[in-house]
């Protein structure tokens, strides 16, 4: 659980406090809930009440209601009559079209990131790949995900474009939701390949980092494996996830 800490009013009936959220930003509220989505703490169609939304993260109701109605424009929550928010439950062919999107979005990236970054976006990128080749390497390629997670994130910001970052980033997100990313077979060509990606980066040849982008976007669809289907995946009282996941925390 992420508690935004500050001294509060206890409420009658439970232990927990419940702090005056003033100043803390929305922003910050929706990263907390949209995280939980994503791994899975809140499956897909269960329901996102506010006031247990509240006493999970430690602020008031009025931050995740804002936060509620940002993540239904990204398409992570959806409103239902007689049940309010509940998380969206994404359909095999809106699943597709991610990986659909994402072919499209990342070679424009990469092209913008060439023409953009700055040297401390590529000392970050040369760093990762360093760290990725020297895991791959000695076979630790569990602490690969979050390296390529943070490569995907630097390279976002190198476009040097808010929202372009902000698209690609949600993309992600929403990919990492929808689907379990299979291992690469041969995790030193992959991290291989960032270094050729990078260094067209470095070299500000556009037209080259975007191909190399529209490669690595173009994995094989056997290297995704969709998540359970949704309808699988609700539990019996939809409530008791999130009132269990705020008691449990």
């Amino acid at each position: 659980m992420r508690r935004f800490t500050h001294a509060g009013p206890y409420v009658n009936g439970y232990d927990n406090p419940v702090p005056d959220s003033r100043g803390i930003p929305t922003q910050a509220v929706c990263t907390a809930i949209r995280d939980d989505i994503v791994s899975g703490a809140f499956p897909p169609g269960s329901r996102l009440i506010e006031e247990l939304l509240a006493r999970r993260y430690g602020v008031s109701r009025v931050p995740v209601r804002e936060a509620l109605r940002t993540l239904a424009s990204e398409g992570f929550v959806t409103t239902r009559r007689h049940a309010g928010a509940c998380v969206a439950e994404p359909t095999e062919h809106e699943a597709a079209d991610l990986l659909d999107v994402r072919a499209l979005l990342e070679p424009l990236g990469a092209a913008r990131a060439a023409q953009r970054r700055t040297e401390a976006h590529l000392k970050v990128l040369r760093g990762l790949v360093r760290l990725g080749l020297e895991r791959a390497r000695a076979g630790r390629t569990g602490e690969l995900r979050p390296l390529d997670d943070w490569f995907d994130e630097t390279l976002a910001q190198a476009t040097g474009s808010p929202s372009l970052a902000a698209l690609l980033t949600q993309l992600r997100l929403k990919i990492a939701w929808v689907y379990v990313a299979e291992p690469p077979l041969r995790p030193v060509r992959t991290w291989e390949a960032h270094g050729a990606l990078v260094d067209a980066i470095a070299r500000g040849d556009a037209d080259r980092a975007r191909a190399l982008a529209a490669t690595r976007a173009d994995r094989a669809p056997g290297e995704y494996r969709l998540r359970r289907p949704a309808r699988q995946a609700r539990v019996r009282n939809p409530k008791q996830t999130v009132r269990t996941a705020a008691a449990s925390s």
